[in-house]
């Protein structure tokens, strides 16, 4: 039968016809599709429906669009590209300035002696939590900016 191909019988005649469109059939598999093709009537209206399809797909078309929707389009990606990096830049320093104030904080406190060891690490581990925290909070809600299908309502 079909080497190679899985399933029944008619599922290896249709990866047959797709390849003999394709032009991706050797002579061995095209024989054996014609052999199909002149026992079974369906298959042969199947295998007409393929080439019907291909002749289409292959004279097919695209529109150009007007020029106004590509300048449309140009300015939204200018845009999108323009906020994106700027929000970029905003959240980084946002995140360098909190993350050194939070460090000299920490620092103010870990050089206090009088405190105990204990609380010291705590105000470090508390210090941490709260920048990860923020961190994923942000990220967070800026991935979920993007896709929230309420963003644009007007309450």
């Amino acid at each position: 039968m079909i080497e190679g191909r899985k399933g029944p019988p008619e599922n290896g005649f249709r990866q047959l016809m797709m390849a003999a469109v394709d032009d991706e059939i050797s002579p061995e598999e095209r024989a054996e599709l014609d052999a199909a093709l002149a026992g079974d009537p369906k298959l042969r209206d199947e295998w007409e429906a393929f080439k019907r399809l291909r002749e289409v797909t292959r004279t097919m078309t695209t529109r150009e669009p007007p020029a106004e929707v590509w300048d449309s389009y140009w300015e939204g990606v200018y845009r999108r590209f323009e906020r994106g990096l700027g929000w970029i830049l905003v959240s980084l320093s946002a995140i360098v300035l909190i993350t050194w104030g939070t460090w000299e904080w920490v620092q103010e406190i870990l050089a206090d002696t009088e405190l105990p060891g204990f609380i010291r690490w705590a105000v470090l581990g508390l210090a941490a939590g709260l920048i990860v925290l923020f961190v994923s909070v942000a990220r967070e809600r800026w991935f979920a900016r993007k896709s929230d299908p309420y963003k644009d309502l007007i309450r």
